[in-house]
């Protein structure tokens, strides 16, 4: 995966100043769409307005047909090469564009209002053409689509709509960030500044495009914790609004959630450039037990040296061969990113100034370094769903019932918690090693606080 690095800011001045923010119009009835069947990720959301975009520019299909066939005429035209820069997408992969498109097709929705209920396809059909060959490295091809019934009809004449851009779409960097920012966007100019209230599952299915069950649907604490919470700061960090959650609790459970909405007095306008997919690197990370639309979300969402460093990490892990086997390597790889993204921001630790590897008093070397390891055993134990979570206590339970500590209230008490993470660090990383210890010593000296496995 590369990125570029030096999209100039006053490209995008001159873009506002001119008013080519590519603006379109989207129903507000497509605003949150409630998907029962298939996924958006957050390359066919951005897909999907720029076909709206583009179709609302041309305002009838057939234009620019690349072909001359009756079928032709149905389709609105576009050439790929546009489609992939308003869609900030800069990869070369034709071939994952391809299997976005056509996943688009097994999106399925549910659309009602007073009148009416329909059960409809995102996109009806989709094509590419060349002229002068498809296989052929000559010559232009050109991306044909076509909607449904009733998406046509929300596209070409809505009539309640917002007003959304391409280019602050461009800038956001999570499928559910961009599904966020399109719904509280709807109310930046709302008296009340305030979206509807709705229950958190619900905010689950419009916000992640993912099918709402009881299998699928986590702990509201953690979908705040990895979805609300990113989403949020992006938003607020690259568009022209800023949003605020508001929790409504029934005693102390968070039932509903609803956001308050303000317009930034001047937009932002340095956006950062869109991340290139890398299709080794995706398939890489999808051996972690990812799918396709996870993990190419998760490798949009950080760096690329923070994406291969840690694969690398979670990739050694599952080949040694001294260690126990790696059974939930996915959230392993979670926290791999979230570590190796803190020690690259990290400044000059506490720790590190309050001692040396040198001084005789207080904790050894040793006993920080285990203590440090602990600390980081429970971040990636944190990671992991529900259910490997209890699979890995009770474990623990059971090589631990001897022990005379009450493991009845789990990790919430201090003393279980000190217990289990050590116990924990040694079921991922072993015995500290020479290695280890000596890696750590170095970064210790160095004045970082980056934590040392093996």
């Amino acid at each position: 995966m590369a990125t570029k690095k030096n999209k100039s800011k006053s490209t995008a001045l001159a873009a506002a100043e001119f008013g080519d923010l590519k603006q379109f119009r989207k129903t507000n009835e497509a605003i949150g769409l409630r998907v029962v069947e298939g996924n958006l990720s957050l390359l066919s959301r951005k897909v999907f307005n720029v076909m709206m975009y583009h179709a609302q520019e041309m305002k009838e299909p057939g234009r620019n047909a690349p072909i001359n066939t009756p079928s032709s005429k149905k389709y609105f035209w576009i050439p790929l090469s546009e489609l992939a820069r308003d869609a900030a997408y800069d990869s070369k992969d034709v071939q994952y564009l391809k299997q976005q498109l056509e996943d688009m097709q097994n999106i399925k929705l549910l659309m009602e209002n007073e009148r009416q209920w329909t059960s409809e396809r995102l996109v009806s059909s989709v094509t590419l053409v060349n002229p002068e060959g498809f296989n052929k490295h000559s010559g232009q091809v050109w991306f044909g689509y076509a909607f449904p019934p009733e998406v046509h009809e929300q596209v070409m004449a809505p009539s309640t709509y917002t007003r959304l851009s391409i280019v602050y779409q461009s800038s956001l960097k999570s499928g559910s960030a961009l599904a966020l920012y399109e719904i509280c966007r709807r109310y930046a100019t709302n008296p009340s500044k305030l979206t509807f209230v709705q229950p958190y599952e619900h905010w689950y299915g419009v916000i992640t495009g993912n099918p709402v069950s009881a299998d699928s649907l986590p702990e509201y604490k953690y979908f705040k914790r990895d979805t609300l919470k990113p989403a949020i700061a992006e938003i607020n960090t690259l568009t022209d609004i800023n949003i605020e959650l508001v929790e409504h609790k029934n005693g102390r459970r968070v039932e509903k959630l609803q956001f308050r909405v303000q317009e930034n007095q001047q937009s932002k306008l340095e956006f950062p450039s869109p991340p290139v997919i890398d299709m080794e690197l995706v398939g890489r990370v999808m051996k972690f037990g990812f799918s396709l639309a996870d993990a190419s979300e998760l490798i949009a969402q950080h760096s690329d040296d923070i994406v291969r460093t840690s694969v690398a990490r979670v990739e050694g892990r599952m080949e040694s061969k001294s260690l126990s086997p790696l059974e939930a390597p996915a959230g392993y790889f979670r926290w791999a990113l979230q570590d190796v993204a803190r020690n690259q921001q990290a400044g000059v630790s506490s720790l590190a100034k309050s001692s040396s590897a040198k001084r005789s008093s207080g904790p050894s070397v040793m006993e920080k370094f285990l203590a440090a390891r602990a600390q980081e055993a429970l971040a990636v134990y944190k990671q992991l769903d529900e259910k490997e979570r209890k699979r890995i206590f009770e474990l623990f339970r059971q090589q631990n019932s001897s022990k005379a500590v009450k493991l009845d209230k789990g990790i919430e008490s201090a003393m279980v918690r000190a217990l289990f993470s050590g116990w924990y660090a040694k079921e991922l990383w072993g015995e500290p090693t020479a290695q280890a210890l000596a890696q750590f010593i170095e970064q210790f000296d160095q004045g970082s606080d980056s934590r040392a496995l093996s």
